[in-house]
């Protein structure tokens, strides 16, 4: 039987309940590609092989997590439990499978040091997301206050995706500073931009055009070098801003009002 005339058409439960399941699903998958990598980082042991496969699962795993959110926004299905779940999907990923993918990759020579490195990779990304999740509605949109954890994975696992074979005895130094280095400024007060304040109908939108154009044509041609070279620019990005604008003695601009939540 139709609906009776005048009457608005009942909205089906069960398409509903499906939409808010949607973006859920792509933060499972994002858990799911962390859990692999750590899979993966363990077998590298006998065959390095598996050292890429992990680097790769995790790029895999940086794509869902940034569409979960779109997804949720998309289809008005955000959730205080989706942000929760999010987060926790981002220590797995971004936390823990990379610090144990860099630990076999280069740092089982330290034995404990090289553990207690590792370990401190995946507390500074907790206290980072943790920040984060309290700070949401109070601080400037158009910055990150730290590095994104996501953004500190990626600098370290591009490294290991160029190079799958566990590098050289004076290599392994270096890289642990890396980890060193990418584990302080998560946590650091260092901000650097979100770009969530680009205004695609601003005029100057027309030279973004090239310029977004050439890191698209990279990506393709170059893929993971690329890729790499991006993420360590960003990370670089913030404390090179910073020390620009104390060499300049150049004060930061206000921020623009924050609504508070209701």
């Amino acid at each position: 039987m139709g609906a009776e005339p005048g009457k608005p058409i009942p909205e089906r439960r069960g398409v509903r309940r499906g939409v808010y399941v949607l973006p859920t699903l792509f933060t499972v998958g994002n858990i799911f590609c962390g859990y692999l990598a750590i899979d993966a980082a363990f077998q590298a042991s006998t065959d390095t092989r598996y050292f890429d496969q992990a680097a790769m699962l995790l790029f895999l795993a940086g794509i869902l997590d940034g569409l979960d959110g779109r997804v949720a926004r998309l289809t008005g299905t955000t959730s205080a439990f989706g942000e929760q779940l999010d987060s926790l999907a981002d220590v797995i990923s971004f936390g823990l499978a990379p610090a144990y993918l860099a630990y076999r990759w280069a740092l089982t020579d330290f034995h404990r040091w090289g553990l207690l490195v590792s370990f401190l990779f995946v507390v500074c990304g907790a206290c980072r997301l943790a920040r984060f999740n309290v700070q949401v509605h109070v601080v400037d949109k158009r910055y990150f206050v730290g590095l994104p954890i996501p953004a500190a994975a990626g600098a370290v696992v591009g490294l290991i995706w160029i190079l799958p074979d566990p590098p050289d005895p004076t290599w392994r130094i270096p890289f642990l500073c890396v980890v060193l280095g990418i584990s302080y400024l998560m946590v650091s007060t260092i901000k650097y931009r979100s770009f969530k304040d680009i205004d695609l109908k601003s005029r100057r939108t027309p030279l973004l055009v090239p310029l977004i154009a050439a890191t698209i044509a990279a990506i393709f041609i170059l893929q993971e070098k690329a890729l790499t070279a991006l993420l360590l620019i960003f990370a670089l990005s913030g404390p090179v801003a910073k020390v620009i604008g104390i060499l300049s003695g150049r004060r930061e601009l206000p921020p623009p009002p924050v609504e508070k939540p209701a």
